[in-house]
């Protein structure tokens, strides 16, 4: 598989006292979506600048398609990025908008006609070629933004938290859309962004990151089930957090004595931290006679219930007094929980990830 962007031991300074990016990495595949994921501060759109140009590494190296690249200026790079906000011009059309670049450029007429209608094409807003960008809605603007940079034909789009200013709908629905578009066009994408749920969905890998370090990289699969650590489990969606302690078998000593098993490869005797997700705890009747003895189980009581409509959130109390939450498919076949039931939870072994402590 080729690299179209070759990150090697890549550190952004502001002044002596700031690392933004801290000796980053990473090698993006040609064709693929990919997300720079993490909380605001952590360095990914800091990544990003520095792979669009508009702001040079510190340290390290930036390749694109095996070009050195860390010290060249934006234009002179076979990328385009696009920001949360779109900087769409009012006063002009979106045939115009999307051909400001290349007039800028000089490009034949004849070239900018045939490129911008290939681009409004594949972003489908052909046939509002003439509106203005306050007849559109934030999506069609979003749009318009992305279509003014794949005109230019960049090896590489960078995009920057794009869908930020869309309502929750709209930001939903232009997941599926935008990833569809990368489809069609089949150019590199990286993509940063805050929000989990983007990531997951439209990505092909993702990269996590915090303080400046990139954590873990993998398909949202691998990212989502085989979290490396603490920080990565809980950004990525909701978990349970339980302590406890490799017993010599290798299975898991919780507070209270019980013995769980879960993945993992720490050795006998340390601390251990059990990331555990919600919707993979079932819950039985205290006493139930058909539980699986392939799965692990602990008793408990329930002692909060919140009905979501799709969902239902369970908290549960183990005998320890450590709490645990479950989530559960509203399913009418399933049998209603309710606050105070005696019961016992149990989740697959290969369930639970055991985090070094």
């Amino acid at each position: 598989m080729t690299a179209a962007v070759s990150i090697r031991g890549v550190t952004k300074r502001f002044g002596t006292d700031v690392t933004a990016v801290d000796n980053v990495t990473l090698d993006i595949v040609d064709g693929e979506f990919f997300s720079l994921l993490g909380p605001s501060g952590c360095g990914k759109t800091t990544m990003l600048r520095m792979i669009a140009g508009l702001e040079f590494p510190t340290e390290g190296s930036i390749q694109i398609f095996g070009e050195e690249l860390a010290l060249r200026p934006p234009n002179k790079r076979p990328v385009n990025t696009v920001f949360q906000s779109y900087a769409l011009f009012p006063h002009m059309n979106v045939e115009k908008n999307v051909a400001f670049g290349l007039e800028m450029r000089k490009v034949d007429k004849a070239v900018i006609k045939e490129q911008v209608a290939d681009a409004i094409e594949a972003v489908h807003l052909k046939g509002m070629e003439k509106r203005k960008p306050s007849q559109l809605s934030g999506g069609q603007q979003q749009r318009v933004a992305l279509a003014r940079a794949l005109v230019n034909r960049p090896k590489v789009l960078l995009l920057d938290e794009p869908l930020g200013a869309l309502d929750l709908k709209l930001r939903q629905a232009m997941q599926i859309e935008l990833k569809d578009i990368q489809s069609e066009v089949g150019i590199t994408f990286i993509y940063v962004t805050h929000d989990q749920e983007e990531a997951l969905t439209m990505s092909n890998r993702i990269g996590v990151m915090n303080f400046g370090n990139l954590l873990q990289v993998g398909t949202p699969e691998e990212i989502y089930e085989r979290p490396v650590n603490r920080f990565v489990a809980d950004f990525i969606g909701e978990t349970n957090f339980i302590d406890g302690t490799v017993a010599d078998d290798g299975r898991i000593r919780i507070a209270g004595g019980a013995l769980v098993y879960a993945r993992g490869d720490a050795p006998a005797g340390a601390d251990v931290t059990l990331t555990l997700r919600p919707e993979k705890i079932w819950i039985h009747s205290r006493g139930a006679a058909d539980l699986d003895p392939e799965r692990n189980q602990l008793p408990g009581k329930i002692t909060r219930r919140l009905y979501y409509g799709e969902s239902i959130y369970y908290e549960i109390e183990l005998e320890d007094g450590t709490l645990v939450d479950a989530r559960h498919e509203n399913i009418p076949s399933l049998q209603r929980r309710d606050v105070g039931d005696e019961v016992t939870i149990t989740f697959h072994r290969q369930a639970a990830e055991a985090l070094v402590s």
